[in-house]
């Protein structure tokens, strides 16, 4: 291998989960599995919020494109994934790299907003039910959403240009799952320290701030339900909610972990794991944890079943 900046006309080699190709094809069939599980799951979701006009609200639309963002999350992932487990190189190309990474970028911090837009539609539904049809109107959730790709796309447009015109001096190797950026700065051969706190502050904008944006209004959810004299109004207020808490939770706790820490203090093994739970789990968890925990989704499910 030479060194020097000659490295961007050669494929990447993904090491994957384990170093030495241990359980492949064990893997391989999990993965697949979780794969088919997200895609059918998710997909059926939003048929469900499109079939039934009961889920015709803002909640529901905000859900169905969450639904959407991981199936091409886990799309984006798995699908090369699931390949290399299968294949002696492990190889991806550098202009596909460019573009995994450029979508999971992408598809994330999209991610991050429309969790925090669905806590603020939750806060409205709740706490501020008489404005709920203006300030949670049609045109607004899609000026929202709009909002929440077109930014993210250029930031992340941004990040992925810079950080694949660095020199890449040292091995192929990517010690990771897939491309993320996080995992090409130790294969950099100049300092990246400055790179490294724009990457910090971006996602302190884009995950951290939504995150918290979350935890207040649902801490205004949660006092405004308890003042309820209803129990069925407490019971589905509260079910909606920790519903979603418990997604964003998982959500956010992983990428932040990824996302705010130099690259010295990166571990490859802890960084697979907590990209397993962001680009797999998720997504598998999504269908279930918003269908299994909400009354009205579990409505829609048996109405169309019968």
């Amino acid at each position: 291998m030479e060194t020097g900046n000659h490295s961007w006309a050669t494929d990447f080699i993904l090491v994957g989960l384990f170093q030495y190709g241990q359980m492949d094809a064990l893997l391989f069939t999990v993965i697949a599995i979780l794969f088919a599980v997200a895609l059918i799951g998710n997909i059926t979701l939003v048929l469900f919020f499109r079939l039934d006009q009961r889920l015709h609200t803002p909640m529901y639309f905000l859900l169905s494109q969450l639904s959407i963002i991981n199936m091409m999350y886990i799309s984006t992932t798995v699908s090369k994934m699931a390949a290399n487990f299968l294949s002696d190189t492990k190889t991806i190309s550098f202009l596909g790299c460019k573009i995994q990474a450029f979508v999971f970028l992408t598809l994330g911090g999209s991610e991050a907003l429309l969790l925090g837009f669905m806590s603020y539609d939750r806060y409205i539904a709740i706490c501020r039910p008489l404005h709920y049809p203006v300030l949670m109107s049609r045109k607004i959730c899609c000026s929202m959403v709009s909002c929440a790709w077109s930014s993210i796309s250029f930031n992340a447009l941004i990040y992925m240009l810079y950080v694949f015109q660095l020199p890449f001096c040292q091995s192929r190797k990517v010690n990771h799952l897939f491309c993320e950026v996080p995992s090409f700065l130790p294969l950099v051969c100049e300092d990246t320290s400055q790179y490294e706190h724009t990457i910090l502050m971006s996602s302190l904008v884009i995950l951290l701030l939504p995150f918290l944006a979350i935890l207040a209004s649902y801490i205004h959810v949660l006092v405004v339900v308890f003042q309820m004299h209803s129990g069925k109004g407490q019971s589905r207020a509260l079910s909606t909610c920790s519903s979603h808490l418990t997604m964003a939770s998982l959500f956010y706790a992983t990428g932040l972990s990824t996302y705010t820490q130099p690259h010295s203090l990166h571990s490859p093994s802890r960084d697979k794991v907590l990209a397993v739970f962001y680009s797999i789990v998720t997504p598998v968890l999504n269908p279930f944890i918003y269908s299994l925990c909400n009354k009205e989704v579990m409505g829609a499910l048996r109405r169309q079943m019968g």
